[in-house]
């Protein structure tokens, strides 16, 4: 009888390594390590770092719970303040150490690696879309300004939640969550 596949067991603590210490700042030896098993694993299920940290993205994406900003019988901004509620628990739950993997890689490795910046750039294209799509319901049911540009709207939602976690691991404090929460939802999504 074969053994069974480690492919999980690697590919989640790739995922868990990358998220904490950084695309380089983790080896294939940190995630064999993690995942308990010997190197060559590794390779019987990713052929290099880039492609275990390419699956990491992927599961990233998952862990960000989209579903919040649809769910059925909640006003759409409320649908938004929730996904970013949630998403600011679980950077203050965690000592603000991780931050967004997504924004991590793009600035530590979208530069140096082609595949890995175009899989950065999808998952902030496809995160905006959901975010603008939010915004035009919002728009619909009269509680955002009918001339507010949500494509635009959504771009700046997006980069101020980026650089909230930049500017929280920095300061190791939820000030700049707060301030994030204040300027998006009570000064930029204020019904005009």
């Amino acid at each position: 009888m074969g053994r069974a596949s480690k492919r999980e067991e690697i590919a989640q603590a790739a995922f868990e390594q990358f998220h904490a210490q950084g695309f380089n700042a983790t080896g294939i030896s940190d995630i064999v390590k993690a995942a308990g098993v010997p190197k060559g694993s590794f390779y019987n299920h990713f052929s290099s770092k880039e492609e275990s940290a390419l699956d990491a993205l992927s599961r990233y994406a998952t862990s960000l719970r989209f579903e919040m900003l649809t769910t059925a019988g909640r006003p759409p901004l409320e649908r938004l303040r929730a996904h970013f509620e949630f998403l600011s628990r679980d950077t203050v739950d965690n000592g603000f150490v991780r931050g967004c993997l997504a924004g991590n890689f793009g600035a530590e490795v979208a530069d140096h690696n082609e595949q890995i910046r175009a899989a950065v750039s999808q998952g902030f294209d496809q995160w905006g879309t959901r975010i603008r799509q939010v915004l035009d319901e919002a728009k619909e049911a009269g509680d955002l300004s009918g001339d507010l540009d949500t494509e635009a709207t959504a771009l700046f939602i997006l980069s101020a939640w980026e650089g909230t976690l930049i500017a929280a691991r920095a300061d190791k404090s939820a000030a700049a969550v707060d301030a994030f929460f204040r300027t998006v939802f009570d000064v930029v999504l204020r019904r005009g």
